[in-house]
């Protein structure tokens, strides 16, 4: 497991549906790139993304811990 889950609220986030689904197909865009730097991107695209639902006392994710779910879900989605 990642070592994401210390800054990760202790309940899930709630993500309205279109959210969840550009999620979904960001972890799918960055699995498929070949290049660092566009593979960057979109983890930074969805670091901006999900801090915005965190709870004001959570701390904000970096982009390490996107890319760690990235690599988490990547069977998965």
């Amino acid at each position: 497991m990642g070592d994401y889950r210390h800054v990760m609220p202790g309940k899930s986030i709630e993500l309205p549906p279109e959210v969840a689904k550009a999620f979904v197909r960001d972890v799918r865009a960055y699995h498929a790139e070949k290049g660092a730097i566009r593979r960057d991107e979109i983890a930074i695209r969805q670091l901006t993304i999900l801090n915005e639902y965190l709870g004001r006392r959570e701390k904000p994710l970096r982009v390490t811990d996107i890319k760690e779910m990235f690599e988490e879900m990547k069977d998965k989605a």
